[in-house]
């Protein structure tokens, strides 16, 4: 299992093979199961597959152009404040990820943008004014794990010896 979750990766190229209804539902059970705050389960999900809709989201900001291509997207609606809610909406989104990928698809996070755009977002996806929707999780088949974005970072990860302390900042074993 640990092998898995470190074979995890933000995917923004899919092929056009759609999300069979089964396993969009396995990962929205998934969704559902995730822990939150005081189990207050703060989250509402949109499954969307309509072409026009997920290419209006994808023109709110040149950096989530490439979310157009994937065949569903799971946008996440939540209750409280944009400051609120960011913990819950980590932990549901890293569990939609690891849910696609262990069924066969890629995932990737696709951020709206400033509240201009998040406020255009909910106004495609129908979605209440006092509610929080920062982003959709899209999901579809991997073609690649490259960045297709012209100013897109490398992979990799940096050392454990640069990220881990013990004891105290600068602590080592």
């Amino acid at each position: 299992m640990i092998e898995r979750l470190r074979t995890v990766r933000q995917i923004r190229q899919y092929s056009t093979e759609r999300v069979p209804d089964d396993v969009l539902r396995k990962i929205l059970e998934v969704a559902r199961w995730t822990g939150s705050s005081r189990n207050a389960q703060p989250w509402h999900f949109i499954a969307v597959t309509d072409r026009d809709r997920l290419r209006k989201l994808a023109h709110l900001r040149t950096a989530i152009s490439w979310l157009e291509t994937a065949p569903v997207g799971i946008a996440i609606v939540l209750e409280g404040s944009r400051t609120s809610v960011a913990y819950d909406e980590g932990r549901v989104t890293e569990r939609i990820l690891i849910a696609a990928h262990e069924l066969g698809y890629g995932g990737g996070v696709a951020w709206y943008g400033d509240e201009a755009r998040e406020n255009e977002a909910k106004r495609i996806l129908g979605i209440p004014a006092d509610r929080v929707a920062h982003q959709i999780v899209m999901i579809g088949r991997p073609t690649s794990t490259r960045d297709p974005r012209p100013n897109g970072r490398t992979g990799g990860r940096k050392p454990l010896s640069e990220l881990v302390s013990y004891e105290r900042w600068g602590g080592t074993r």
